[in-house]
């Protein structure tokens, strides 16, 4: 779907609405005449974005524990998306979405430390949340804990920099972008990106449950739209769950896989509506929203005096640069109103825990037959049954299928929203130790059991991996017992005791995390719980993958307190929403009875099967004082261990290249007088270097450039854009020298005319200094 396909600058023929467009078409005029919203907002708001992707060379991947999973490369850039919202003489809530795995405990603490420099405590752990959208696809080695960095080789301080610099970046940037705002909110179904991989432990929740329920996954997308008063919208976030996983175990390139690309397409809907009409157009499905290739003035010529233009334009060297020479040429700079904020918008994650994206099914790779149901196996190996997206076998196309079913959704609930958030700005946050907490539980014929949460473990299943992406050996879901061979090497590294062992039943332990302290600690034991208030919404803020029906009773048992207030202050209309793996990292949290069946998501539910319930119990006790106005112990701290952290991955010692060969030079280009078609993909390979010597923060290593007039190039799409590909690649691990490979999937969209390619890098001398150098194709025709 192209939501710009139908307007074409400089067209020769009128621009005349299709009468099914008129809908969208007066949506569209009344977004625009939203700057005259009455001035009496309960709210400052405020939004900010920025660059992290970290680096797109020689590091694992964090998501799915695939050592051989090493970047090299750009499908997508990662951003962090902020919202400030503040009462304008009272309190203030700071909420951020990154493209990244999930947050991280020492990354959260150095972005507080940061923050308390800045501004005092006017940005605290009390009221500030960061969340992570679990993309499968980006730089790994951020986190602090030991069993997170083992396939990253320890700490890589470069991807743990990226993410406390952007974070930061983009706070600032919400922060000095309040202004008097208004928040409105909608709610939706949408019922086709997401299905359950683990249906036979969420059958093991109470028939009765589930009978509350049409869906074995939450169907719903919850979206806030921040209005400006004087610049209309200029923003909006949403909550849905589904598994950042429709790129695979085996991609290498940096992207924000489904959610990240429903970020990137809603921010170019409204950057072009803003500019022109947009709408849906049903017979352009398979589209995406463009870059700005579409939004420069031609003028259209013959293919012949085309083809007489590009003949001018040969493959220049590789020549010299400056970094910022790649950030000014970069596609969304040329977007950005110097006196209005730019647009934001982020696709948060919920309760995804056992959702997949992957809506096709499992199937076993070798029969094609569907997997075994409660072990997901096939003919007893795990590593032959894998899901299949929409888009399947192109994991590219599953990824923009999914990405833009949300896409979709937010803008249907974005054009429609009306209830406007009235009320309180307020937050309430503690840590807790989850590793020996006492649950009170009440009982079926009265009275109360007090249970013990357990130190984290991971169970064999954990081993098996997911169907998303399967493990190795013969590790299984729905494995209750082990086998004594994995316990032989369990206990090299710890044998758990006797009272883990009965703690943590009927989970077979494969590792006991919880307890093993060399070098330092291998997991977390200390969480941070917090409750986020904007007048009728409430956010909650859980270090983990909830399933669906985990999220279901944390959600329904906070709503039942906050309703339940003496003052009423909220009703059944409050909006409760829950933000997963905000803050740190604690893996899974499953009901009590899908743990019993230990599948992947109960395996890796650390801290035993009364997780669920001691969250439940915390989460009550911040509601009842959200509503009392009581403050809270703020709990045991959690420690920073970044003194402590290891590194083992190879640092770049130096680039090269063949003599007589220059940083930026042409290996293999288009053919002369080429002529390419809408959908032809074009590839331009250039002599290069490591992405790790600069991460082109803000810049991009890949453009496509248009010409306009006779010797004007306008960039058209960059390494942010979900049709063109930056590909980095060494002869061998070793070697010096290295290849970018630029590829572009001509879109649909594509302006007729002239183009070439430009690829920007950063070497390394022998002695350490860093050049920049830039190339570019050859010139080519588009037709």
């Amino acid at each position: 779907m192209d939501v710009f396909s139908d307007w074409k600058p400089n067209a020769q023929k009128p621009f005349v609405p299709k009468p099914r467009m008129w809908f969208w078409i007066s949506l569209l005029l009344l977004l625009q005449n939203s700057r005259g919203f009455a001035s009496d907002s309960d709210f400052l708001v405020g939004l900010g974005s920025y660059d992290i992707t970290g680096p797109a060379g020689d590091v694992n991947m964090m998501g799915y524990a695939n050592m051989e999973q090493i970047t090299s490369g750009v499908h997508l850039r990662l951003r962090t998306r902020a919202f400030i919202v503040a009462e304008p003489q009272g309190r203030r809530v700071a909420f951020v979405n990154l493209d990244a795995c999930m947050a991280s405990q020492l990354v959260t603490i150095k972005v507080l430390e940061r923050l308390k420099a800045r501004y005092g405590n006017l940005y605290t752990e009390e009221n500030v949340a960061i969340s992570g959208i679990h993309t499968h696809a980006g730089p790994g080695g951020y986190l602090q804990y030991v069993v997170y960095i083992v396939t990253s080789l320890g700490f890589v301080r470069q991807s743990f920099d990226v993410l406390v610099e952007g974070i930061e970046q983009s706070i600032i940037q919400a922060h000095e972008n309040l202004r008097p705002g208004t928040i409105l909110v909608n709610k939706g179904e949408l019922l086709d990106a997401g299905i359950s991989r683990s249906p036979s432990a969420y059958i093991n929740n109470p028939a009765s449950e589930r009978s509350k329920y049409k869906y074995d996954v939450d169907k719903d997308m919850t979206l806030i739209k921040f209005v400006d008063d004087e610049w209309g919208p200029v923003g909006s976030f949403n909550w849905f769950a589904t598994h950042g996983t429709s790129m695979s175990r085996t991609n290498s390139l940096i992207s924000g896989d489904n959610k990240g690309a429903a970020a990137r397409f809603m921010e170019d809907w409204f950057s072009k509506s803003g500019n022109e009409f947009a709408y849906f157009d049903d017979s352009e499905a398979g589209q995406i929203p463009s870059g700005v290739s579409n939004m420069i003035p031609i003028t259209h010529k013959n293919h012949h005096e085309l083809l007489e233009l590009a003949a001018s334009f040969q493959s220049s060297p590789g020549t010299q640069s400056t970094r910022f020479l790649s950030v000014a040429r970069r596609v969304r700079s040329a977007l950005k109103q110097a006196n209005k904020p730019s647009f934001v918008s982020a696709f948060c994650q919920s309760n995804c825990g056992d959702v997949s994206p992957n809506v096709v099914g499992a199937f076993c790779i070798d029969t094609g037959l569907s997997c075994d149901f409660n072990h997901s196996t096939c003919g007893g190996k795990n590593e032959l049954c894998y899901s299949r997206g929409p888009g399947y076998p192109d994991e590219f196309e599953s990824t923009r299928i999914i990405g833009d079913r949300q896409f979709r959704k937010a803008v249907e609930l974005f054009t429609e929203a009306s209830e406007q958030l009235k009320g309180k700005v307020d937050y309430r946050h503690a840590y807790v130790d989850f590793s020996k907490l006492e649950v009170t539980l009440p009982k079926e014929g009265g009275g109360t059991d007090v249970v013990k949460t357990c130190p984290a473990a991971m169970g064999f299943a954990f081993a098996a991996g997911t169907t998303d992406g399967p493990g190795a050996f013969d590790f299984a879901q729905g494995d209750c017992k082990g086998n004594p061979f994995w316990k032989m090497v369990r206990n090299f590294l710890k044998t758990p005791g006797k009272e883990q062992i009965d703690c943590q039943y009927p989970k077979p332990i494969l590792l006991d995390t919880g307890e093993m302290k060399k070098p330092y600690e291998w997991a977390p034991s200390i969480l941070p719980i917090q409750i986020l208030r904007i007048g009728q919404l409430v956010i909650l803020s859980v270090p983990g993958e909830f399933t669906t029906m985990a999220g279901r009773r944390l959600r329904d048992a906070v709503k039942t307190v906050l309703t339940s207030g003496i003052d009423g202050e909220f009703d059944d209309n409050v909006h409760v929403v829950l933000a997963g793996l905000t803050n740190t990292y604690s893996q899974y949290v499953t009901t009590f009875e899908e743990y019993q069946v230990q599948r992947y998501e109960g395996a890796s539910t650390l801290f035993g099967p009364h997780t669920l319930s001691a969250y439940i119990q915390e989460f009550q006790k911040l509601a009842t004082a959200l509503i009392s106005g009581q403050s809270l112990e703020p709990g045991p701290r959690p420690p920073d261990l970044l003194d402590k952290q290891i590194s083992l991955l190879r640092p770049v010692v130096m680039d090269a290249t063949p003599r007589g060969v220059k940083f930026g030079d042409i290996h293999s280009d288009v053919p002369q007088n080429c002529t390419f078609k809408r959908g032809d993909m074009v590839n331009v390979t250039f002599w290069s270097a490591c992405p790790r010597n600069d991460l082109m923060t803000e810049g991009t290593f890949a453009l496509v450039e248009i010409l306009h007039g006779k010797d004007t190039w306008f960039p058209a799409y960059d390494d942010d854009d979900f049709c063109l590909w930056f590909k980095w690649s060494r002869p061998a691990k070793l070697s010096t020298r290295s290849h970018a490979t630029i590829e572009w999937r001509i879109p649909e969209s594509a302006v007729p005319g002239v183009y070439r390619i430009s690829h920007f890098g950063a070497a390394k001398r022998f002695m350490g200094s860093i050049h920049h150098f830039t190339g570019s194709s050859t010139a080519f025709v588009v037709v």
